[in-house]
């Protein structure tokens, strides 16, 4: 009986305890769901397809009030540039997790004696040329936001907060940074792949 009450006790102070300390958490704004964004040190289709979740809903959401931002804001002119760099930088990490994905389905090398799983290997291959596509739209979308935040009015104005953006920026005006060139040269290699593996006898 004393074994009992004992149990119960600890159990009601136990939820007693949580309920009180436990709160609701909303993830609403951009900088929210940009947060759930997490790499892994390997990372495999499922953690890449959350990613891309997770990124796609920050791209879409709004910004949160500048008071609540993760860098103290100082400025209108600077607010605007955050924006901008905030969303050349989702769509780059967008291209990047494309990227992983389709190489965890893309085929490098064809060999003749691939031939009797030609049909998996085409399917998986199909998925890896769709991620590769899906960059390119990424890609144009980063370059816009780029350009909106290379605007003249913007010359003198660096966000230190944000160096790895400013850097991401500056490296797409340069030419530094050229995912279009990569993406294409990638799909160029994928459907050549494609079309040798489609046309290879399946009798080995």
């Amino acid at each position: 009986m004393k074994k009992s009450f004992l149990i119960i006790l600890l159990c009601t102070l136990f939820f007693s305890f949580s309920y009180e300390n436990a709160f609701a958490y909303m993830v609403k704004y951009k900088e929210d769901w940009y947060k759930l964004y997490h790499v892994h040190y390997q990372q495999y289709p499922d953690d890449c397809i959350e990613n891309i979740y997770w990124l796609e809903k920050a791209a879409q959401a709004d910004f949160c009030n500048p008071q609540f931002a993760d860098f103290k804001v100082e400025s209108e002119k600077q607010w605007e540039k955050y924006r901008y760099l905030f969303q050349m930088h989702i769509n780059l990490k967008l291209i990047e997790q494309h990227l992983r994905l389709g190489r965890t389905y893309d085929k490098k090398c064809i060999y003749f004696y691939d031939a009797p799983w030609k049909d998996e290997y085409l399917r998986n291959m199909e998925k890896a040329l769709s991620c590769y596509k899906a960059g390119l739209y990424y890609w144009q979308e980063a370059k816009l936001w780029c350009e909106k935040s290379s605007n003249v009015s913007f010359n003198f104005l660096t966000i230190t907060a944000k160096q790895n953006w400013e850097d991401e920026r500056e490296r797409i005006v340069s030419g530094q940074l050229n995912y279009e060139k990569m993406l294409n040269r990638e799909i160029a290699r994928l459907e050549k792949n494609i079309a040798e593996l489609t046309a290879m006898d399946k009798k080995y």
